[in-house]
This record gives C-alpha cells, sequence and structure tokens, in this order.
C-alpha cells in the first residue's frame, strides 16, 4: 500500500531557486553579532564546525562549542580565533569548548552551568546541531538493532530536549537577548522512507517539541526553529542507503552561513515554523506575507 505523505519535491521548491552552497546573502560579513552568545552541539565536525566558525565570521562575542570528546575541540579555538581575525574588522571571540554527552542530564546541566560562570549569564542563541542516524532496514528485520534505532531517539529527541530544559532558563533571563534556538530536524521528518523509522519520526518529534516550546515559552519571548540542514555529505550523512547519497551535494557552509542569517535578528513571524537552508532566503522572504496569512510551514493536523 502506498503510504500518504507531503509531496517533498513541492516542498523542496517552496522557492524558485535552491541553494547547494553558501552566496551573497547570507554571507556572515554582512551580519554583526557583536555582542551576542550562542552555543551549538554537535560542534567538533560537519555542520557544527562550520557553523561556529561563520558565527566567529559575525563577529559574536562568545562561542561555545559542544562535542562529547575534548580532543575532537582541541583544534577548534584556535580555528575560530583566525576566522574572526582574517576579517579584519571581527574582535576574537571568547570561545569556551564543553565536554558532554546531549543524552546524559547531569553532563548537560554541568555544561550548562559552567556556560553560565563563563558567559557572566548571558545566551542568546542556542543551536542544537548535535544527531545521530541508525544504519536503516525494516522495523521487524531481524538483522536490525533495537539499541541503535533506539538511539536516533536518545540524540535526536531526548539529547534536544535536555540541552533545552538546560539552557532555556538562560535564554530568557538574558537582558536584551535574542532568546533564540535552532533545532536542527530534516525534510526527512515530511517523509516515510522505508528503513528510516526512527531517524525519520524522531526529526518529526523535533518539530512537535518546538510547538510545545513556543507555547510555554513565546509569551516570554522565546523563539524556536525547526531547520532542514541540506543533504550534506558527511558520516551522518552517509550513513543513509547508497541510493540516498546522490542527494548529499550541499556544503555545511550553506547551513552554517544560512543559521547566522537567520539569527541576526529577530523574526518572530517565523516562530515555531520549518525553514530549509537551501531555499533562497530573498526569494524566501518575499513569501513573508503568504506564509503568514496561510500559517504554512508549521506542523499541525488539520481536518
Amino acid at each position: 500500500m502506498e503510504v500518504p505523505q507531503l509531496d517533498l519535491r513541492r516542498l523542496q521548491n517552496f522557492v524558485p531557486t535552491v541553494h547547494h552552497d553558501t552566496y551573497p546573502a547570507i554571507d556572515p560579513l554582512k551580519a554583526d553579532l557583536s555582542g551576542k552568545y550562542v552555543l551549538m552541539t554537535g560542534a567538533s565536525k560537519g555542520i557544527g564546525r562550520a557553523t561556529a566558525r561563520s558565527y566567529a565570521k559575525a563577529g559574536a562575542s562568545g562561542i561555545a562549542v559542544l562535542a562529547r570528546s575534548e580532543s575532537a575541540l582541541s583544534s577548534l579555538a584556535e580555528e575560530l580565533y583566525a576566522a574572526a581575525e582574517a576579517t579584519g574588522r571581527r574582535a576574537r571571540p571568547k570561545v569556551l569548548c564543553l565536554t558532554a554527552d546531549t543524552t546524559v542530564e547531569s553532563q548537560v546541566q554541568a555544561a550548562a552551568d559552567k556556560l553560565a560562570a563563563e558567559f557572566n549569564g548571558r545566551l542568546d542563541i542556542l543551536i542544537n546541531n548535535a544527531g545521530y542516524l541508525e544504519k536503516w532496514k525494516p522495523i521487524a528485520d531481524p538483522t536490525s538493532d533495537p539499541v541503535d534505532w533506539w538511539r536516533s531517539f536518545e540524540v535526536n529527541v531526548k539529547g534536544v530536549y535536555l540541552m533545552d530544559r538546560a539552557l532555556i532558563p538562560l535564554l530568557l533571563k538574558t537582558e536584551g537577548g535574542d532568546k533564540t534556538i535552532i533545532s536542527v530536524s530534516s525534510i526527512g521528518a515530511h517523509a516515510v522512507v522505508p528503513g528510516g523509522s526512527a531517524y525519520q519520526t524522531a526529526k518529526q518529534a523535533v518539530l512537535r517539541l518546538n510547538n510545545f516550546l513556543v507555547a510555554e515559552y513565546a509569551g516570554q519571548g522565546l523563539l524556536a526553529y525547526s531547520i532542514h540542514p541540506g543533504g550534506v555529505p558527511t558520516v551522518l550523512g552517509l550513513t543513509t542507503p547508497e541510493f540516498m547519497h546522490e542527494v548529499l551535494k550541499d556544503t555545511p557552509e550553506l547551513a552554517a552561513d544560512t543559521f547566522v542569517w537567520l539569527t541576526k535578528e529577530r523574526r518572530d513571524w517565523l516562530n515555531d515554523r520549518y525553514f530549509d537552508v537551501t531555499w533562497d532566503v530573498d526569494e524566501f522572504l518575499a513569501k513573508k506575507d503568504d506564509i503568514v496569512q496561510k500559517d504554512l510551514l508549521r506542523y499541525h493536523f488539520r481536518m
């Protein structure tokens, strides 16, 4: 039986122009994030590492990078200093390297406490980028691994929940702060590809989690975005079945620079909405009125 699902081609082409690499409209040098403090998870490689560099180029005053391995972060601070200095006009950011498994509450809380102390109680932007993708197999396949299947939920849902839970208080009490959360979801959240039951369901749960963040904290100024980061040929991306590798043609810098563009100002009208980094941002902004009036790009059930 064919499973009814969203027309992904229509979603991918929500605007006429799609990008696979960074482009002038999202150049981080056009943003001024001086005075802003940002934390990103999964920062040791791929999209997370590129995102840290982009925020350094944009002049963020504080950049906290979190990963499970301390050694993986060892060279990142110098990389960020160099990225800022290469612009010729950005002050050297304060870089804080945090080691934690986002699925372990005590480690997440310890990282949050350290960040609050080092950044003098300030955080403007939280980027939930850490992710996991199980080996894709049908649910009842006897060679499938239930532990691996569940790991997708632990990292992609529990990890996001624990980071939100620990950092929202800091985001909300930061005076004049941006109060912004970016959670990396996926276009897969809107798809049903046999074998991808854990990852695609978990990424859909991220959309629902943001529904609750907005319901509970929008009144205090919180913004929460769910973002498809493109198809990037990272170690995680290449875990998908081989037939899907042909769509892995986007650079980490496309997502990284788009995150900077998205957070260089508050975009209340985008709160609790889904956004795809491959969409041309100028064409996307031209659809703002239509998106708001028709309440598009939100996850909800309609009858």
